[in-house]
């Protein structure tokens, strides 16, 4: 029987689960290095914000945060009030959370909302969730309102594969999205299930974040204490999707006895992982997801979502117990205990001026190519 086409490989996930199999690694063909002030120059971080995460089409969430029609959750983490909504027909849309009446803040706090309507907390005016301006109070006071011309005003957004795309300038377009989801189709990911979410404050700047996702090097030391145990050392592999970047690690030492043409035998021994340009972050386990995004605030902090997304909700009080102490593994204990503070650690030994400059080896080439899109972003 035909695998389901939300379920079938890629070609290039196919190409990286070979290589793993084989045990060959993806290793660069020498040491490079990177500066250590692009972590630490203010200047530079108030360029990236304006050119790069201004600008640039990136992931805001998992499509699974908009679990059902006419729900909308404020999201603040790009400095601009944010809504994201999925109206009464299921498409997903992002507003400015901005009346358009008085520019009052719409919708207070970031918990999600579900309501056919949204109403202004200051004179009461109305909006659906697909953004028009449903109602207001008193419209005899406004003679000749063009209730069409005072919708909400609309960010360029796509879903695709499972994940809401947003580009933060109104004339930019969100390309990416439809060439990148037969990636996540293949997980399944649009059918997921969002079980938990947490943002963490890292104090790093947000490329440091980026580079522990770009390399494996560090499993088998970082990862000690929690994961290293699940993954062979150096048996990794990983291309490049336009900006973005695609890798896999050898989660045993049987990856031979694997049927290539098996995608369920494949991401039970193979995790993949996904780094999209410019602050997405995505870890494929075998039964779940974990979905990270990169909130920049300063040189030296950094607000990371993460989301844990599973195939369905939990039915019973084991399968409950189960995705908990997932949730806790790799959230409270791999991401926030070893990766980001990691990273604090890495942002307090640049800040003392050390180090003009990070040594790379070969089995750390991705995270060059990230820095080498930075640049071009930035040119």
């Amino acid at each position: 029987m035909d695998m389901p086409t939300r379920l079938r490989p890629t070609e290039g996930q196919l190409a990286l689960a070979r290589l793993i199999a084989s045990g060959t690694a993806s290793l660069g063909s020498g040491i490079e290095t990177v500066p250590a002030s692009v972590y630490t120059d203010p200047t530079r971080f108030a360029a990236e914000k304006a050119r790069i995460f201004d600008r640039r089409p990136m992931v805001i969430a998992p499509a699974a945060l908009l679990s059902r029609p006419n729900m909308a959750v404020p999201h603040d983490g790009f400095g601009r009030p944010l809504l994201l909504a999925r109206d009464k027909a299921g498409t997903a849309r992002v507003f400015l959370n901005v009346c358009r009446h008085r520019g009052t803040r719409l919708v207070e706090g970031a918990e999600p909302v579900c309501a056919p309507r949204l109403v202004c907390p200051y004179h009461a005016w109305s909006y659906a969730l697909d953004g028009r301006l449903a109602g207001l109070p008193r419209p005899d006071t406004f003679p000749g309102l063009d209730k069409a011309a005072h919708g909400l005003a609309e960010l360029p957004s796509v879903e695709a594969g499972g994940l809401l795309w947003i580009a933060p300038d109104p004339s930019a377009e969100v390309a990416d999205a439809d060439v990148l989801a037969p990636e996540f189709d293949a997980f399944g990911l649009a059918g997921h299930h969002l079980y938990r979410r947490r943002i963490h404050d890292v104090p790093a700047n947000w490329k440091l974040i980026m580079d522990a996702f770009q390399e494996s090097y560090h499993v088998q030391r970082l990862h000690g204490p929690t994961i290293a145990r699940f993954f062979a050392d150096g048996v990794t592999a990983m291309d490049t999707i336009g900006i973005h970047q695609r890798s896999a690690v050898g989660r045993t030492d049987h990856l031979a006895d694997i049927d290539h043409m098996d995608w369920a035998a494949l991401r039970a021994v193979i995790t993949f992982a996904y780094q999209l340009f410019p602050g997405t972050i995505m870890i494929m386990s075998p039964d779940y997801v974990n979905l990270m995004v990169l909130m920049p605030q300063a040189v030296d902090r950094t607000l990371v979502e993460d989301f844990m997304l599973i195939p369905e909700r939990p039915a019973t009080a084991e399968e409950e117990d189960h995705w908990a102490r997932s949730w806790a593994l790799l959230d409270e204990g791999v991401f926030g205990g070893e990766d980001f503070r990691a990273a604090a650690l890495g942002q307090q030994g640049l800040g003392s001026g050390a180090l003009e400059s990070l040594t790379l080896g070969t089995l750390e080439t991705g995270i060059k190519y990230f820095h080498d899109q930075v640049e071009k972003a930035l040119a």
